[in-house]
């Protein structure tokens, strides 16, 4: 399995070797950002007829926008108008940390090597606004923890104080995956909204996400899109009273109110209450070249041929005596495998001279595959990175 690439490789824009004769490109990093798609070239050009179109173009720009919506929400399993856009992860969580009526002991809780762009919106808010009326953010350490963990300390320190949950379904600095089910179970528990981040598993994994109250997604990486747009999901089921507490002129709709009358000022009924602004048309053209190149599998077709590679990198790894930070089990890992060691930022750059693309950063080499990967890429990867990995570091 995995001997040939799932997509065909004449669909993506590769970088041109370092090395002019030297063997193709390797690429294993679409955890940090993905390969572009040739069709991004027809998406711009699209756009650009839109845009110079004048009022009709601005009609053109705006079905774009829910032909996406459309798409995103079959790809996660939800309705249409549950489905907005924002700027990034962090925007979005943003808002919701701001829209919430935050009472004095109300808590918070996230892992402690959670991805920044879903904890800082809460931590940085209790420190910016100390002593007044914020959330106390209490940390776990088991959800990425290697194992998957096995929920004692969630329920431990979740409590009728906590008034939201917030996780990434697959962890950024590990590839660890979560059991979202039992998150689900832990936030009814106790009444606390779930708060999922699905940037590291969108594109790679099939995705319910019934199971979140508000969940957000990335675009760049492997959703093979771009970054100026991420996807927002706003369960109205789940939630059906929340409100965005800021606006514009987007999130308000098509009617402009009457500022000074007695009505309240009412903003979309949809997720599209999440743009505040006019949304990033460019990026939402693009991201649906990634959404319509990807929906030509199905998500397990994907995620089959995906952990082929990672199982297969894992066990080679390990027989050399590397230790992967990576869960070993296919059903507790997504499209990454990590490696924390010495000498990460040098071991990636020197991989990088001879064609093969990993990602470092937090003092780890990380090889994230996509359906553009095969068998051939992993033992390329197994040529090259032992004996780097050997210059900074001792077997276990």
């Amino acid at each position: 399995m995995a001997q040939t690439p799932l997509f065909p490789l004449s669909a993506f824009i590769f970088p041109p070797s370092a090395n002019p004769g030297s063997e193709e490109i390797i690429h294993v990093g679409a955890a940090g950002s993905s390969l572009p798609l040739k069709s991004h070239h027809d998406a711009l050009t699209r756009y650009t007829t839109h845009k110079a179109a004048g009022h009709k173009g601005y009609t053109e720009l705006q079905r774009e926008v829910d032909e996406v919506r459309s798409l995103a929400a079959i790809s996660w399993g939800v309705q249409r108008d549950d489905i907005g856009f924002v700027s990034s992860v962090a925007e979005g969580v943003s808002i919701l940390v701001e829209s919430l009526d935050w009472k004095q002991g109300d808590t918070v809780y996230v892992d402690r090597d959670e991805f920044p762009s879903v904890v800082a919106p809460f931590a940085v808010r209790g420190q910016r606004f100390n002593g007044s009326v914020v959330p106390k953010v209490v940390y776990g350490s088991e959800a990425f923890d290697g194992d998957g963990g096995d929920g004692e300390e969630l329920e431990k320190k979740i409590d009728s104080r906590t008034r939201l949950i917030a996780v990434s379904y697959v962890s950024y600095l590990n590839g660890a995956r979560v059991d979202l089910a039992a998150y689900r179970r832990a936030a009814d528990r106790v009444g606390a909204i779930l708060l999922v981040d699905y940037t590291q598993a969108a594109g790679n994994l099939p995705i319910d996400a019934s199971v979140a109250d508000f969940a957000f997604s990335a675009s760049f990486k492997f959703l093979l899109g771009t970054t100026g747009a991420a996807i927002a999901f706003w369960n109205r089921a789940r939630q059906p009273e929340w409100k965005p507490a800021t606006a514009g002129s987007y999130s308000l709709g098509d009617i402009i109110p009457d500022w000074e009358g007695e009505d309240r000022i009412q903003t979309r009924d949809t997720a599209l209450c999440f743009c505040r602004g006019n949304p990033s048309h460019l990026s939402i053209y693009l991201l649906r070249e990634g959404l319509e190149f990807l929906s030509q599998w199905e998500a397990t077709e994907i995620e089959e041929h995906i952990q082929v590679l990672t199982t297969e990198l894992w066990r080679r790894l390990d027989g050399e005596g590397i230790r992967s930070s990576t869960p070993k089990e296919k059903s507790k890992h997504g499209a990454n495998i990590t490696v924390h060691c010495t000498g990460a930022s040098e071991i990636v750059d020197r991989m990088s001279a001879v064609g093969i693309l990993a990602w470092n950063g937090c003092g780890r080499v990380r090889f994230s595959f996509h359906g553009h990967n095969c068998m051939k890429d992993v033992d390329k990867i197994m040529e090259v990175f032992p004996a780097l990995w050997r210059e900074w570091n001792t077997p276990q």
